[in-house]
Formats: C-alpha cells, sequence, structure tokens
C-alpha cells in the first residue's frame, strides 16, 4: 500500500501540489513542521534558536517575500502572498529587522554581515552557516538575488524542497 500510495509521483508532484494553498493548517505544513522540529532545524536566518521553541513560545511566522513588499509591487491577491511555500518561523526581531525589504536586499545584509562579523539582522556571521540556515528551512539559495519578479518561480522551487523534507522525515520514522 505506501509503494503504491507514496510512489515518486506523489513526493514530486502530488505533495508539491499539495503545498500550493495558503492555507495556514494545511496538515502538509504541519509536516514540514514536525520534520523541522525532528531534524532540530533552527529558525529562519537563527544561529540557535530552534524552531521548536519558536513554535512552543508563538514565535513569528515571517513572509520571505515580504507582504507589502509584494503588494508594493502589484501582487495584491491575499491567497497569493499568503502561500504557505512564503512562510518560515522567525525570531520577531528578525522580522521587524527585515520588515518589507525584498530578499535579494536583506539577504546581501546578511552577506555584508557575514563578510564583516558585524550583526545587524539575526546572529548568523558565516557564510557556510548561512547556507545551511536556508537549507533546514527549504529556502533555495536563489533567494540572494530574487524579487518580486521571481515570487512564482520561488514559490515552486521552495515547494519542491519543502516536499523533499517531509519526504526524508517521512523515510526517517
Amino acid at each position: 500500500m505506501e509503494e503504491g500510495e507514496l510512489s515518486e509521483a506523489f513526493w514530486n508532484n502530488i505533495l508539491v501540489t499539495r503545498l500550493n494553498t495558503s492555507v495556514a493548517s494545511s496538515p502538509y505544513f504541519n509536516l514540514f513542521f514536525m520534520a523541522q522540529i525532528k531534524n532540530g532545524d533552527k529558525g529562519f536566518l537563527s544561529k540557535v534558536v530552534e524552531v521548536k521553541h519558536l513554535i512552543e513560545e508563538r514565535g513569528d511566522i515571517h513572509h520571505i517575500f515580504p507582504k507589502k513588499y509584494l503588494q508594493r509591487n502589484g501582487i495584491s491577491n491575499r491567497g497569493h502572498y499568503n502561500q504557505i511555500a512564503n512562510y518560515v518561523y522567525t525570531q520577531q526581531e528578525i522580522n521587524i529587522a527585515i520588515k518589507d525589504q525584498s530578499p535579494k536586499e536583506y539577504m546581501l545584509r546578511m552577506m555584508e554581515q557575514c563578510c564583516t562579523k558585524q550583526i545587524k539582522l539575526g546572529e548568523i556571521d558565516d557564510l557556510n552557516i548561512l547556507k545551511a540556515n536556508l537549507k533546514e528551512n527549504s529556502v533555495p539559495l536563489e533567494i540572494f538575488e530574487m524579487e518580486y519578479d521571481q515570487y512564482n518561480e520561488f514559490l515552486e522551487l521552495r515547494r519542491r524542497q519543502m516536499a523533499q523534507k517531509i519526504k526524508e522525515f517521512y523515510f526517517s520514522l
């Protein structure tokens, strides 16, 4: 039954399609967070605070592509900017510091921080740790160059990475 229901088509297509939703109570979204908790993943752009602790303490769910940034650039459909593939858990101070900047802008700040070691956003000051954090959060590395006109591409890339994390979680049980 498992082989029939959970084929490669399920993991690579069906699950990716089911992650195309703005319903934050989606069981697939919750599975993604369970995978992060099991792995001890850190919150988005965090060096030490785990997703588990952010959930327990009602940490911020942050838009990777900030809502106001998308709205300012013509993406006004609530169901589109509130896609679960656009959400990550992060610390409140990180969420506030990002505000309504494009991912390209705030990721440039992160890159500069890794070079200068002068902390201004989160606490990551090493490029390898930053890349590992993006992987833990299933955020594609393309994020370093992305702006609003690449939002749909970002969503597709992230859904695929989220589906892969859920698959790895399932097979680790």
